[in-house]
């Protein structure tokens, strides 16, 4: 994640129309923004879309940021936030015809599909394991369900950027277990 500074001057150059500078906005909060769409949405088809939806947002509406009231990453999730809420309330009760019902035995995955993705969880969660307990729990609220990193913070007593050090290390720690 990039500093509040480095973000302010990107939103700044944003106000101004620069493609080049959304681009490099995007690259740098589009993980922690869509993580606030999925915990949402729970859906992430949903939480893409809604995602796309709230960088368009974003690059109309980046002169209503103030560096004065808020942080910038704090503005963008809260439009995130927002944006997921409202296509939350938005969203028809789920109807299912009877004919998609019948096809879904169709698409199951066969045994040996069943059998890799059976393997690679197990492997996860062996690396799982290899990790620091508070850290492998850092990296899960972040990853599996969603949580900003204020709110692991929060969840279990532990200052932001060590949350964010955590999980950035554990992250590493995972690769390397997971290619071996």
């Amino acid at each position: 994640m990039h500093s509040d500074d480095t973000l302010e001057q990107l939103l700044a150059r944003v106000q101004l129309g620069d493609r080049a500078a959304f681009a490099s906005l995007y690259l740098a909060t589009n993980a922690k923004l869509f993580g606030i769409c999925l915990r949402i949405l729970k859906q992430r088809p949903l939480a893409e879309e809604a995602l796309q939806e709230v960088y368009v947002k974003i690059w109309y509406k980046a002169d209503s940021y103030y560096q004065n009231r808020s942080k910038p990453i704090t503005w963008m999730a809260r439009v995130a936030h927002n944006h997921a809420i409202d296509r939350l309330r938005t969203q028809k009760p789920a109807t299912i015809e009877l004919d998609k019902v019948m096809d879904i035995a169709d698409k199951n995955p066969s045994p040996e599909q069943n059998t890799i993705a059976g393997d690679q969880n197990r492997k996860l969660a062996d690396c799982l394991d290899e990790l620091n307990e508070i850290h492998a729990r850092a990296v899960k609220l972040a990853y599996l369900d969603g949580y900003t990193y204020e709110e692991i913070g929060a969840n279990i007593s532990t200052p932001v950027n060590t949350v964010k050090t955590w999980v950035r290390r554990s992250l590493l720690k995972l690769k390397d277990c997971m290619n071996r």
